[in-house]
């Protein structure tokens, strides 16, 4: 156990969003070029074939909400002319999910924002189906390791230890059949929670929470600051003050959180749920693991996505100190990283 750790680079929020947009803009020289009289409110791109009449026509004239929370998970409507050859849906380069078209219309559910930064996303509309699970952040992180998991004072300290997640694998906004744009904006309170969460999962809170490392791990602290963004308010059996010289045991260690989140589940309005209720499980929700099953859990993280594999397989991944990470897989966690290790929520009930 050590009091000094790195913070390794996996995804920084500049550099996220910066992907989306080279994605969005950057083609092969011997790309057609786009047809003229493109503008910001969507106009017609190149097919991706190239020979459909109804293809070139295409043309997204309006987009309703425009401003979409963080979170995702709101039905989008575009209008305009020649949309029914759309298939596939694109958002900041995540592929959006539920998409259905007519002539006049298309349908889609905003994915959420790949870090949970607002700004505005380009919309690409596409003429054949797309995958959703193969967008960079629904690819695990690369935590496969089980050094450090929220038993050890330290992060990690190699950033080569975790490899890069490659680029998204779908059609750059060059070869779609029309294109807008939307905003991501804070407005729920879930919004607020992950967008703390994506900005200090390497970036410690030093000022304001200090670090648990030099005593035992950093894991609970983080998930109690989270809560907080959410709009939480400190209170006498559950506080950090003076940058984390003063604090409670429900707020900074794993056996004292849980049980203290059972304790007030109706002031919070939470439910206590088993791995086997994964389909209750929300962005924003709590995690907690037992490694050792000893009946007391050893470390705790925020769930930052919910997502369906096409095999039905729920998949969930969380946000955490020690070990650091944005999208770490749960199932991964408990049999690559804690073979035989088992998880639990405490689920928001609204």
């Amino acid at each position: 156990m050590t009091a000094s750790f790195t913070r390794r680079s996996l995804l920084s929020l500049a550099g996220v969003a910066g992907v989306g947009l080279a994605a969005a803009a950057c083609s092969k020289a011997s790309d057609a070029p786009a047809a003229s009289g493109t503008s910001s409110s969507g106009t017609a791109a190149g097919s991706s074939t190239g020979s459909s009449a109804s293809s070139a026509a295409a043309r997204a004239a309006s987009l309703a909400p425009a401003q979409v929370p963080l979170a995702g998970g709101v039905t989008v409507t575009v209008t305009g002319t020649a949309l029914g050859a759309v298939r596939g849906v694109t958002v900041g380069g995540i592929v959006a999910r539920d998409v259905k078209s007519t002539a006049t219309k298309v349908t889609f559910t905003a994915p959420h924002q790949a870090m949970y930064t607002a700004g505005s996303a380009d919309v690409a509309l596409f003429d054949s189906e797309l995958t959703p699970t193969a967008s960079a952040n629904q690819s695990s992180d690369g935590n496969g390791s089980a050094a450090n998991d929220g038993q050890s004072g330290t992060t990690q300290d190699s950033a080569s230890s975790t490899p890069t997640p490659t680029a998204p694998a779908v059609p750059t906004a060059s070869t779609a059949l029309a294109t807008t744009s939307l905003a991501y904006a804070a407005l729920t309170d879930v919004d607020r929670q992950l967008a703390y969460a994506m900005q200090h999962w390497k970036d410690y809170n030093l000022a304001e929470y200090g670090t648990m490392n030099p005593i035992g791990g950093d894991c609970a602290n983080y998930v109690s600051q989270t809560l907080i963004a959410r709009g939480w308010q400190q209170r006498d059996d559950w506080y950090s003050r003076s940058g984390g010289a003063a604090h409670s045991a429900t707020w900074t260690y794993c056996p004292a959180m849980d049980p203290w989140l059972d304790a007030n589940a109706a002031t919070f309005g939470l439910t206590r749920r088993s791995s086997d209720e994964r389909d209750k499980v929300k962005v924003g929700d709590i995690v907690f693991f037992d490694w050792n099953h000893n009946d007391s859990p050893d470390h705790t993280t925020i769930v930052s996505e919910v997502f369906t594999e096409p095999d039905g397989t729920i998949r969930i991944k969380s946000a955490s100190h020690n070990q650091d990470g944005p999208y770490r897989d749960l199932d991964e966690m408990i049999t690559v990283q804690h073979p035989g290790g088992t998880a639990w929520f405490h689920t928001f009930d609204a």
